[in-house]
Formats: C-alpha cells, sequence, structure tokens
C-alpha cells in the first residue's frame, strides 16, 4: 500500500461471530452505518469455513457451543492467519483478560457493552493496523501457508521463492481451496465456482486438473486432499 489515507477511507470487511442471532443484528446493523461490510457468523465453525484474507478484523465471542472463541482464535494462530481478533466476553475476570490476549487476541470487550465503544475499538485496531504496518494491504491480498504463496493480486504463485506456472483453472482451484482451508467442495461445487457457465464440462474435468495441480504442488502436492464420496480440500495439517 502507497497511500494510507486513501485505503483507510475504503470500506473494510468484517467478520462477527456470535451464537445470538439479536446481537448478530444490533452489530450489523451499527457497523454498517459506520462504513464496514459484515459478514456474520453464529458458530466458530462457521466461522473458520467464511473467513477470507479480505476481512480485517474479527469480532468474536467467547462462550459459543461447539467451537469456542478460544479454540478459534488459537486454531487461526496455528494456521499462521494473523486477522486482528476482538473477543466479546460476558466474563470480565483478570484471567479472562490473560487468556483473551494468550490465545492472539488484539482486544476484548466485556458483554454488555455500548456499542459506541465497540466501534471506536474496531477502528483504533484497523487504524493502527495500517498505520503500523503500511504492506498491509498486500499482505491482506496474499495467502500463506508455510513456503506456499498466492498472491490473490499478481495471480502468482511461488513455492520456496520460485514462481509455479498454473493453468488459470488450476489457479482458481487451488486459490478456491487455500482460501477456505478445511472446508470441503464437492466436484459440483468447483465446476460452479471456477468453471461458472462453460458448457459440456464434465465433473471428471475437476479430478483431471486435481491431478495436475497436485504434481505442480510438489510436496505441498498432499494439501489438496480429497474426502472419499464428498469432495476436495485444502488440508493444513498434511504437512507439519
Amino acid at each position: 500500500m502507497t497511500n494510507v489515507s486513501t485505503d483507510l477511507q475504503s470500506p473494510k470487511k468484517i467478520l462477527i461471530v456470535d451464537d445470538e442471532e439479536d446481537i448478530l443484528e444490533i452489530l450489523r446493523f451499527n457497523l454498517e452505518n459506520e462504513g464496514f461490510i459484515v459478514d456474520t457468523a453464529i458458530s466458530g465453525e462457521e466461522a473458520l469455513a467464511k473467513l477470507t484474507p479480505e476481512h480485517c478484523l474479527i469480532l468474536l465471542d467467547v462462550m459459543m457451543d461447539g467451537l469456542s472463541g478460544y479454540l478459534v482464535a488459537e486454531q487461526l494462530r496455528n494456521d499462521n492467519i494473523q486477522t486482528p481478533i476482538i473477543f466479546l466476553t460476558a466474563r470480565n475476570t483478570e484471567n479472562d483478560m490473560l487468556t483473551c490476549f494468550s490465545v492472539g487476541g488484539d482486544d476484548y470487550i466485556a458483554k454488555p457493552f455500548p456499542i459506541k465503544e465497540v466501534i471506536a475499538r474496531i477502528k483504533a485496531i484497523t487504524r493502527r493496523n495500517y498505520e503500523t504496518f503500511p504492506s498491509l494491504k498486500e499482505k491482506k491480498h496474499t495467502i500463506i501457508f508455510k513456503n506456499l504463496k498466492l498472491n490473490l493480486v499478481a495471480k502468482d504463485i511461488e513455492i520456496n521463492s520460485c514462481s509455479l506456472v498454473l493453468t488459470k483453472k488450476e489457479y482458481e482451484i487451488l486459490c478456491l481451496l487455500m482460501q477456505h482451508q478445511g472446508q470441503i467442495f464437492t466436484r459440483e461445487d468447483i465446476l460452479e465456482k471456477v468453471w461458472k457457465d462453460e458448457s459440456y464440462v464434465l465433473e471428471r474435468t475437476v479430478d483431471v486438473h486435481i491431478t495436475r495441480l497436485r504434481k505442480k504442488l510438489n510436496e505441498y502436492g498432499v494439501c489438496i486432499a480429497n474426502r472419499q464420496s464428498y469432495g476436495y480440500y485444502f488440508d493444513n495439517k498434511a504437512i507439519t
């Protein structure tokens, strides 16, 4: 990013995660009025599936059924996803505060909360990140998994700092899977998202492109995993 002030005026996308839908709607309404683009999730599992490099911040409830906010944050940080996190917590002890920060949170807000405080905290963190890290916009548009780097703007891929040549369809498949790591896509899903309205494309075509992609990715080919009878996904635990 070469111009911080211009980028700060651009709409920013936020992911709000809370299992109370009334809270989601209140936050969505007020943040959209402030110019943010808002996505929502009602569980930790849904949040992990929805999060993309386009999100500049996660507003994350701590106490949820299934994956708690703490577990979501731990998984993101273990996967080297550094999107800023503000925790929303109904508990406000010193231990709770320390836990929020120890699992990778950037801030926390106790419930019930004044909506103006939430907005102020969000603006402070997004502004601080853009001012402190002048290359943040570029990083937002880059997906990095260990030594595999995919640039969403330049449409190029590097492994161990060496450029990798992929076809357009191979790139789009890899991009789809890396943007939604762990999420399974059926062959029909991939055809719809990558081939779109192209006619006479068979499901077997997906398998052929996946086979070629795995070969080109060398040691990272194992990350393009298949769950039998379900589909393909990017397995970020295949390489430790």
